[in-house]
């Protein structure tokens, strides 16, 4: 299905059409990966449109940028505007946004000082790894591709080159006919999948990996780990070999664009009884509860348009 683009985007520092948001050839960021940015959802509420957590995904943005000595020339406040007054522009009453900053056209070498361009786009997206999937889960597989070990890419900024190791996870999975892959660290226990989280249910406890696991500590993470916790589930956070992805009783991936997924199968091994199970249908109903109401949103995660 080809993909409908959106009329207009928010490309250094104003609104303008789809089209004319142009970047050269020969922009930094174009050869050496040198980009930070977020996935953020703005979902339907009872209340109008409301984005999750705007002002934490953006900090992150500000974060990575930090990493890489890119400075960003807006302040955090502007960019929350922007994600706003995008989604308004494009009439959206749900979407997701994609905040992006990279270094644009200026010197050829890697540690060239080039202005840095910022964006934000926001279009319609349904379910990202399929509409079905979380009621029905995924069948996925454990990648021959590692994550990148300590102190060499920084796991912990959300960049662009980051993301090359995803699409050889996600490619690969893709070929072999699965849903989607999970990486093992450089250590060889549990990382995290091409571009979410992972919470594996034993014993009625939710156990996920570590932020020194290679993987990027997401905010949904965050998010359902608060609220399992205020829901009296226990929350584990520990190192996990892979085996124990065929011997949890239930397992899910979480992130922005995957939101709560439930994982049937890993490597055709069949995940507890091979459907979503009752603790991965609960934080279902803790995340998603956010959103119509059944939820109170008590850390002011939504932020109204």
């Amino acid at each position: 299905m080809a993909q409908t683009y959106p009329p207009f985007i928010w490309h250094n520092g104003r609104i303008k059409p789809w089209a004319e948001a142009t970047v050269h050839v020969m922009a930094h960021a174009l050869h050496y990966g040198s980009s930070v940015f977020e996935g953020i959802r703005c979902y339907a509420t009872p209340k109008g449109p409301a984005i999750f957590r705007l002002d934490d995904h953006n900090r992150r943005l500000f974060a990575s940028a930090k990493i890489y000595e890119m400075p960003i020339p807006y302040t955090l406040e502007e960019i929350n505007a922007a994600c706003r007054e995008v989604i308004q522009a494009n009439g959206l009453g749900k979407g997701y946004l994609r905040p992006i900053a990279f270094r644009g056209l200026g010197g050829f070498g890697l540690s060239a000082d080039c202005p840095t361009e910022v964006a934000v786009a926001a279009w319609d997206m349904g379910r990202y790894l399929g509409e079905d999937v979380l009621e029905a889960g995924i069948d996925a597989c454990v990648s021959s591709w590692q994550r990148f070990a300590p102190n060499t890419i920084p796991a912990g900024a959300k960049a662009g080159g980051n993301y090359l190791s995803g699409q050889l996870v996600a490619r690969e999975a893709r070929r072999l006919g699965f849903g989607e892959g999970i990486a093992l660290a450089s250590t060889g226990l549990l990382s995290e999948g091409a571009g979410e989280n992972l919470f594996l249910v034993m014993n009625g406890e939710l156990h996920t990996t570590p932020v020194s696991a290679a993987l990027l500590n997401g905010i949904t993470r965050h998010s359902l780990i608060t609220l399992a916790q205020d829901a009296g589930i226990r929350v584990v956070e520990r190192d996990l070999p892979r085996e124990y992805l065929y011997l949890c009783d239930e397992l899910f991936m979480c992130g922005t664009a995957a939101e709560v997924t439930p994982i049937r199968s890993v490597d055709g091994r069949q995940v507890g009884s091979g459907k979503p199970g009752p603790v991965t249908r609960r934080i279902q109903d803790l995340f998603f509860g956010l959103f119509d109401g059944r939820t109170p949103d008590k850390y002011g995660w939504l932020d109204p348009v």
